[in-house]
């Protein structure tokens, strides 16, 4: 596989690995596309909570099971007594 860099990412790979924090540039690309799968994983995670708390809230709403406020001073008052 042959993976084509901008200049300016180019230079990043090569500072790191000149710091001596990898290698070589294959461990630099590793590593970042091993954060990039964790950072999808964890992305796809906040959309099924986010998701699930959604369903949630309707079927709340659905079951009546709400608060509805008028007004900034209502809402505030709300948090107040949280």
């Amino acid at each position: 596989m042959n993976i084509h860099l901008t200049g300016k990412l180019e230079k990043f790979v090569r500072a790191r690995v000149e710091s001596g924090d990898y290698n070589n540039a294959s461990e630099v690309m590793r590593d970042a596309v091993r954060l990039l799968i964790a950072a999808d994983e964890e992305r796809a995670l906040k959309l099924k909570r986010l998701r699930k708390g959604i369903a949630e809230g309707r079927k709340a709403i659905a079951q009546g099971r709400m608060t509805t406020f008028r007004t900034e001073a209502e809402i505030d008052a709300f948090f107040r007594t949280l």
